[in-house]
């Protein structure tokens, strides 16, 4: 399950641009067809195929889970390349049902993109809830990790969400149905498909780290409960949990293609999915640049992929000048070349089948860094949404 074993391990992941130690890199068999479900309708994105195919269940072609583990495996090689160690999630059968008093699911999903399920902050590994139904038992894949980890570094701390329900209830029944107009009416007031104030429900890559202070968008797949959930959690460690809103996103998923933290004082903005002006006003007014990314060089899809074309922003950081960025992808490499960085551009493009890019499809356990403050005008006294809590 692990590739190498560290003479001793140490969890330590506060920011996301500290210096790349260990990090696990997603796999791709037996990954399935996200099941239509509650808040999620999946839609082929090829026009000819979604004119004559309904949406498939089951597994994915083994064509598709190959060529897929081909690019992992790059990856990895690269990883190694630039000294960081890698391990994989443990494989897990997914085309397995779930069955529960009241709901089922006819399968579940994959195991490419363990940043939806796991974070670091600091020395806590995090298990988020997750909001999808066939993902419920995704963190099955990486707990033999998570164990060893735990084990091994006697500092680290291993904590799980409370596991929501997923029950009909915990969505609104009404969201697939409205038109555009309508979801935009409502992008106002945070209203999406969860229910902001029923249970606990994120997936963790709805979540950025900048040392002492996180950021988290409330979105499809994260409502305001659970920022307020782990804000109350973390604070104990030296952590203070922030909300951060998108504008004109009326589907947001994800924070990892819309606002990217590259190094300290610098983040890549999605152009298409603005920051509402006061929550960019408090990084700027701590010192924060912001840099504009280019449109993709390829907007195009695969046929089955659920993700955005901003899947170029998806990048890996491996040190305050060193990016992975996607091969095809010259204008977002170039853009960071004239930001300091250097760039590893490496083939990627299969792996966006199953949802994600390169920061998806890691999770970062170890990295040289500290819970350092890098917001030095918040007043946590006088943030209404923190004396809220």
């Amino acid at each position: 399950m692990r590739a190498t074993k560290p003479v001793m391990a140490r969890v330590n992941a506060f920011t996301q641009w500290g210096k790349l130690k260990r990090i696990m890199v997603g796999r791709s068999d037996h990954a399935c067809f996200q099941p239509p479900q509650p808040g999620h309708k999946p839609e082929i994105n090829d026009p000819y195929l979604a004119q004559h195919l309904p949406w498939p269940t089951g597994p994915k072609l083994k064509s598709m889970t190959d060529a897929a583990e081909v690019q992992l495996q790059g990856l990895i090689d690269v990883l190694h390349k630039e000294g960081v160690e890698t391990v994989r999630p443990a494989e897990v059968d997914w085309t397995k049902p779930i069955n529960t008093p009241e709901w089922s699911s006819p399968n579940q999903y994959c195991s490419v993109c363990p940043r939806d399920t796991m974070i670091t902050f600091g020395n806590v590994m995090m298990e988020a809830t997750m909001s999808r139904r066939d993902r419920f038992f995704e963190f099955m894949a990486y707990r033999p990790q998570v164990d060893w980890e735990w084990k091994n570094d006697p500092k680290s701390l291993w904590k799980a969400a409370p596991k929501c329900s997923m029950n009909d209830d915990m969505y609104d029944a009404s969201w697939l149905d409205l038109t555009e107009a309508e979801r935009f009416a409502r992008l106002h007031n945070r209203e999406f498909c969860l229910k902001m104030d029923k249970e606990i429900v994120f997936d963790a890559a709805d979540f950025t780290r900048t040392g002492k202070h996180i950021f988290g968008q409330i979105s499809m797949t994260t409502n305001t409960q659970a920022l307020k959930w782990l804000h109350r959690e973390l604070a104990p460690h030296g952590f203070v949990v922030h909300p951060i809103r998108i504008q004109y996103d009326t589907t947001p998923s994800h924070i990892d293609c819309t606002f990217v933290v590259l190094r300290p004082g610098l983040v890549m903005l999605n152009p298409d999915r603005p920051v509402e002006a006061e929550d960019a006003k408090f990084w700027t007014d701590n010192g924060w640049e912001f840099i504009m990314a280019p449109q993709p060089n390829n907007p195009e899809k695969p046929a089955y992929s659920q993700s955005s074309k901003w899947l170029s922003m998806n990048v890996l950081v491996i040190d305050h000048n060193k990016v992975i960025v996607e091969q095809e992808e010259e204008d977002t490499q170039k853009l960071l070349q004239e930001n300091g960085f250097d760039v590893i551009p490496i083939p990627f493009r299969d792996v966006f089948e199953f949802g994600g890019s390169l920061h998806c499809s890691t999770w970062d356990m170890e990295r040289e860094d500290s819970q350092v403050d890098l917001f030095p005008t918040f007043d946590i006294e006088n943030s209404e949404w923190h004396q809220s809590l």
